[in-house]
């Protein structure tokens, strides 16, 4: 059997557990088809780059599959037939990943930043510019700007 990562998009107006009923329904048909599912992960509702049938956003999941490629098939062509489906990609795979996908880990990494920056973590801004204060490295024995040497002087600006 093959291994593919399988990756469903669908329309942001369905509830999650819809989403969830779609995938429970590509997980029986590809067990009904002597096949695994290996890993299935909800990326939750995402925005598009670019807008699908009027839909700004969408319910991402990603499936990691082990089946026979007629089961593959099948898939597809009920996500065709699918209204609720604006698009899928099946990616075939040397190997599965075992590890949460980066989408996932990018997240989990975001909600441990802002729970650290909720109780005073550090992050943000802390007063004088984007540098945050004080923390700003010495000059130096850097001239001022306008006494370098290594340009010339700027030509007054016409208005």
């Amino acid at each position: 059997m093959a291994l593919y990562e399988h990756v469903v998009v669908t329309r942001p107006d369905i509830s999650p557990q819809q989403v969830d009923a779609l995938v429970e329904d590509i997980t029986k048909i590809v067990t009904d088809g002597n096949g695994k599912v290996e890993k299935s992960e909800y990326w939750g509702l995402r925005n598009l780059s670019y807008a699908i049938k009027k839909s700004r956003k969408a319910h991402y999941s990603l499936l990691n599959i082990d089946a026979p490629g007629p089961v593959i098939h099948e898939i597809e062509r009920r996500h065709r037939i699918n209204e609720d489906v604006l698009r899928f990609l099946t990616v075939k795979v040397e190997e599965l990943q075992a590890e949460p996908s980066p989408v996932i880990a990018r997240k989990d990494r975001d909600d441990r930043k802002r729970d650290r920056d909720d109780f005073g973590g550090g992050g943000g801004f802390s007063g004088g510019g984007f540098r945050g204060g004080d923390d700003r490295p010495p000059r130096g024995d850097r001239p001022p700007r306008e006494d370098r040497g290594d340009r010339p002087p700027r030509p007054p600006r016409d208005r």
